[in-house]
């Protein structure tokens, strides 16, 4: 039944030309060098430290990996982060769930 939802949110997303960010409640990530990325449409943080930054999905999560992390901006569905970023992770939900 999951399966077929996202079919359908995916063929009216094409289909009515609208943005899949909005549609099916994806992160949208915006990055600027190794230096700032904003986060939208994100459900919390999980874990932050100087090297390492987790985000709560609705899909999965988000891992951010580097160093000098500094939280600028945080929003319920935003935040900017700002440090030399070196890796971003998207990690999917476990099949079981």
């Amino acid at each position: 039944m999951k399966n077929v939802k996202q079919q359908l949110m995916r063929w009216m997303t094409n289909q009515l030309q609208l943005p899949a960010d909005v549609m099916m409640d994806l992160p949208r990530i915006t990055m600027i060098g190794q230096l700032h990325i904003y986060i939208e449409n994100h459900q919390g943080v999980l874990r932050f430290s100087n090297q390492e930054l987790r985000l709560l999905l609705k899909h999965g999560q988000l891992l951010i990996k580097g160093d000098g992390f500094v939280i600028k901006t945080i929003l319920p569905e935003e935040l900017l982060l700002e440090g030399r970023i070196d890796q971003v992770l998207f990690i999917p939900d476990s099949p079981s769930k």
